[in-house]
């Protein structure tokens, strides 16, 4: 969060915020137990899990990267981070990068991308299935490209469904309270709400990345460490 609000002050929206556009400065780890894994990993004699010695990161890949401008409606960021307003065509600013800090929280909590698709329609549905639906105000910009992802002002899911086994993929997604509270052991509350302001989907009511670092998750576990 640190580094999108760095570049953000800089005027920079780097637009392909992802897990493997984020790296760790230090190789150093330590090993704890693996409780979750315990019963597992005691057949195999390997019951520790390595987890980083130090926090610090940086952020790499700066090729996409752009200054702000009024004709940003081309496609940006990596299918899983994408945000709503790109796929929309409603052009896009610094809260895409935000949106992607918000996927990538997620990931880093459950171990798996949130939102596992590569085709627009499907993607919005699984928005919709994990945070509710889309605002109608959305609909009403949408770019001509993306008018056959609505009908009668609604997103045009199932009946738009390319197979039973995209609306399956879309049904079988929890909630995000539900999702997090599965994986997270304290802090959940906190987690969840944060998560709740960097996935808005009006990228005007999106936290911004300077607002969601003094947000009380990060307060609290840095008093924790």
């Amino acid at each position: 969060m640190i580094k999108a609000i760095v570049m953000h002050e800089l005027r920079l929206i780097h637009t392909d915020l992802k897990p493997e556009n984020i790296l760790l400065v230090s190789p150093d780890y330590v090993k704890v137990p693996d409780y979750k894994n315990s019963s597992r990993s005691q057949r195999d004699g390997s019951y520790f899990k390595r987890v980083p010695k130090y926090s610090s990161i940086k952020v790499i890949d700066f090729g996409s990267t752009t200054y702000e401008r009024q004709d940003q409606n081309y496609i940006v960021s990596t299918r899983h981070y994408r945000a709503p307003e790109v796929i929309l065509g409603l052009g896009w600013s610094y809260p895409c990068d935000v949106w992607s800090v918000g996927c990538i929280l997620v990931e880093l909590c459950t171990g798996e991308a949130l939102f596992q698709t590569h085709e627009n329609l499907e993607h919005l549905a699984m928005m919709e299935q994990v945070l509710g639906p889309l605002p109608h105000h959305m609909f009403k910009k949408i770019d001509r490209h993306a008018e056959k992802y609505v009908r009668r002002g609604r997103l045009n899911w199932p009946e738009g469904a390319a197979s039973r086994d995209s609306i399956r993929a879309v049904l079988k997604l929890p909630r995000l309270q539900n999702l997090i509270m599965q994986h997270v052991d304290h802090s959940a509350g906190d987690l969840i709400h944060l998560l709740q302001g960097l996935l808005r989907y009006d990228p005007t009511e999106r936290l911004p990345a300077l607002d969601a670092l003094k947000h009380p998750f990060f307060m609290r576990e840095h008093l924790r460490r």
